[in-house]
Parts: C-alpha cells; structure tokens; sequence
C-alpha cells in the first residue's frame, strides 16, 4: 500500500518508524543538524542553571540529592540519581520561560529530552556525539507527534507528547534496537497524561512539573522496554485516533530536521510576548532610552510622558498570553502587556525582571495597565506570527512592526550571544572561565568527546 492510500494517522506513525530506523544507522549527523543539536543542548542548560536559582527548585534538589544518591551533581549541588535529575533538570529548564521552542509542535521537544539524557551521559561516559545523535533523534520523535497529535483546548503539552521523544532519545543512548524503541515509544503511549493550561491562568508553577512528567515517563518506557516489557503497537495510533485533535497536517517529509526549525529565546517568556517586547526596545530606543535593565529619573520622565500604547497581534498570542495584572511569575511570562511595559520600563525582559522590586515597580505596573490589546484582523489572515506597536506620548507618536525574531532561524543568535546567554544564566555556580571552557568544547570538539569529563569542566 503506497503511502498516499494510508489513514493519515497511519502514515504519520509510518513517517516516525522510518525515521527511528534511519537513525539506528546513522553514524553522524548532517552538518547542520548536528550544529543546530548543540545549540538547543547548550541553550537548553543555560535554562536549567537559571532555573536552579529559584527557592522552590533548590529546594527540590535538596530534597532530591543526597550522597549515596549517584554520581551525576551540578556545580555546588549534591549528588543526584540519574530520575531525580531529570526530575530538577526539566523542571528547571522551564522555569523562567527563556527556553526553545518549535511553532510547528507547538511546544518545546527538546528540554525534558535533554533532562533526561543530561545524567545518562555523565554516568555512561557517553561521547558528545552519541548525545547529539539521541537528542536530535527525539527532537524529531517529540516535534513530528507534537504537530500531529494536537492537545485538546484548555490543555497544556509539556505534561504530555514530549515524553514520546524522551522515551526514543533514551532508547537511542541505551543503544536499544529499533523495535525496543518503538516498544517504548508505545509503552508510553499507553499512558500519555492529560496536563491543564490553569495553572498559568491562576498564576500556580504546578506546570513547571509537566515536563519533569514526561522525562520520567520517557526514561520509566525506555528502561522497561529494555527490560522486555511489551506494549501494542497501535497503542500511538489508539491515542491519535481518541484522544488528540488532528489538523489534517501533512506527513514531514523524512529528511526534515525540525531541530533546525526551532527558536531560542533572549527574553524570559512565552514566544508571544516577545514580538511586543522587540517593538518596545524599539520605541524605547527611538525615545532616547537605552536598552539593558536601566533606570533613572530621565528614564522617569520619559515614561511619565506616554500617554496610550496599542499592541496589536495574531489571535494566539492574545488566546495564550492575554493575562493582564500578573501577580505570579508564571503569569507574567504569558503576558503580553508586561512583555511590552517591561521592555519600556527597564529596557529588557530577562529572568531578573520577576524580581519583586522589578516585577511589582509602580511604574512598570502604571505601563502595564497602559496596554491595549488588539487582535488585529489583517495579522490575523496573513497566518503570521507579527505585531505591531503604537506608543503616543503628550508630544509625538511611535510605530514600530515586528515580523521576525531574534533567536529564529533566520534571526539566529551568534556563537557569542550563545555563550554570553550560557554564562550570564550559569554565573549563580560557574565561573566565567570554567562556563568559556565548556562551550567551547561543546562547540568545537569531536563527536569522541567524552561528554562526562566535558561536563566536569565546570567544577
């Protein structure tokens, strides 16, 4: 039967089988590929070592680590097991929302994928390039089921598909064959949770454990189906078919690399913000300001002297990022009008703006009460994320659009930026020396580098 006569949830499945195969076989990435995996693995832990910052998840690693626990630790962390890293790691990952993401999966594939392989390969000296080989091969796995099977409104997909291409990324490392990684793939499918978009509506973090679910999940499937437990085939097509919303997407073509295709962030929210966030430094910026966390009586002023501001998007980012008044972190990272008062205000969205003294400033808050948001109808048809900005002051008027991002494929972030990210986020446990060494020899070194001894450049 040709591919083109198959249901569309069959070819979809066919697709993914095809490409776990090739992968069985692949001894080393394509160029680009293998570039575009390093990235999402070094911007990734920036996002974790930024999330370790947070109470709650010191806290969690405390509780979680102890001396007997395994070999695996962060820098001036104790001693965690190979779980309870994954566990801190993808929740840490999420934490301040400054972290990748793919539009096609509407999600983000890579970060419980890298949690859980981050232990994995300290503890089995694996080398730089069995590591990028098991996360690009889940990135695909995770970002082909996230397009496919779509949640159901009011749900939230970290708790739920990236579990799929942790359990293929796992099984990868572990050097399962082929059908042990489909039997995992499917172990997990079996049992794919249902995680709710409220949390981030009443401002709880309970949707930073989402992606920890799913890195458990992925590593519990892949380490039963080695163990030889067994679960049906048709279990992914038994969840497509009752349990996921399909929107008639294609089948990918089989050569894509959707690692390529994903965005890194260089502010600390939900890609929807960011739009107005890069049109806000603009006006700021034409204002006379300068960008950078800034502040002052000048800076005063000049925010004293707006009068209205208009953003005007696409209607997801008003569905997903339309919370106005934040009081918690988590809601503030899905809003798009303190997106825009931030980047007005101080210049920039970074991790520190969710800092009580910047997160509840009078003057951020006089700003973000300022916002207008406007679902516009012509961004709405063009089936392009975009925005458009209009700030009036008592004497002139400022119109910035956005298009495109910063951190987008066709906006990538520079080797430098890269690495002034990693070492800005991990500057809480890592020097500034030890942090250039690392991203270096992630950047620079064989696909035979030992990952562990690489990982220990931090110390």
């Amino acid at each position: 039967m040709s591919q083109g006569n198959l249901t569309p949830h069959t070819a979809q499945l066919n697709s993914i089988v095809k490409l776990i195969e090739h992968h069985s076989t692949l001894g080393v990435l394509p160029s680009s590929t293998g570039q575009a995996s390093v990235r999402m693995l070094i911007d990734t832990l920036s996002c974790v070592f930024e999330g370790r910052n947070a109470p709650e998840v010191k806290s969690l690693e405390m509780s979680l680590g102890h001396d007997h626990a395994g070999i695996f630790r962060f820098p001036g962390g104790p001693r965690l097991s190979s779980w309870s890293c994954a566990t801190l790691a993808s929740m840490a990952s999420t934490w301040s929302e400054a972290c990748e993401g793919l539009p096609y999966a509407h999600g983000r594939p890579g970060l419980s994928i890298v949690g859980a392989l981050l232990p994995l390969a300290v503890e089995r000296n694996a080398t730089l390039g069995e590591v990028l080989r098991a996360l690009s091969l889940g990135y695909e796995v995770g970002a082909r089921c996230g397009g496919w099977l779509r949640i159901r409104p009011g749900m939230h997909v970290d708790g739920n598909w990236p579990g799929l291409g942790v359990a293929v990324a796992v099984s990868h490392l572990l050097k399962l064959s082929t059908a042990q990684t489909i039997t995992a793939l499917n172990i997990a499918a079996c049992q794919l949770p249902a995680s709710l978009y409220l949390p981030i509506k009443t401002g709880h973090n309970a949707r930073n454990t989402y992606l920890s679910h799913s890195a458990l999940l992925g590593l519990m499937s892949a380490y039963s189906a080695q163990a030889g437990i067994t679960a049906p085939r048709e279990a992914l097509l038994e969840y497509a078919e009752h349990h996921a919303v399909h929107d008639g997407l294609p089948v990918p073509d089989e050569t894509h690399a959707f690692i390529e295709d994903a965005y890194f962030k260089p502010f600390a929210s939900a890609r929807h913000v960011h739009y107005g966030v890069e049109a806000a430094l603009k006006v700021r910026l034409a204002m006379g300001a300068s960008n950078g966390l800034s502040s002052g009586a000048e800076i005063d002023a000049l925010m004293e002297a707006i009068e209205s501001i208009v953003l005007k998007v696409y209607p997801e980012a008003a569905t997903y990022a339309g919370n106005r008044d934040p009081q918690a972190t988590i809601t503030g990272q899905f809003s798009l009008s303190l997106g825009v008062a931030s980047a007005l205000r101080f210049g920039h969205m970074d991790p520190k703006i969710y800092d009580p003294e910047f997160f509840f400033d009078p003057g951020l808050r006089r700003l973000e009460r300022m916002v207008e948001i406007e679902v516009d109808p012509e961004i709405a048809s063009s089936g392009q994320r975009q925005a458009v900005l209009c700030v009036k002051t008592k004497n002139t008027s400022f119109q910035e659009k956005i298009e495109h991002l910063m951190g987008d494929p066709l906006l990538p972030m520079s080797e430098l930026e890269v690495q002034d990210k990693f070492t800005k986020y991990s500057s809480g446990c890592v020097t500034k020396d030890g942090a250039a060494r690392f991203i270096q020899a992630l950047m620079h070194g064989s696909a035979e580098l030992n990952f562990a001894e690489t990982w220990h450049m931090l110390f």
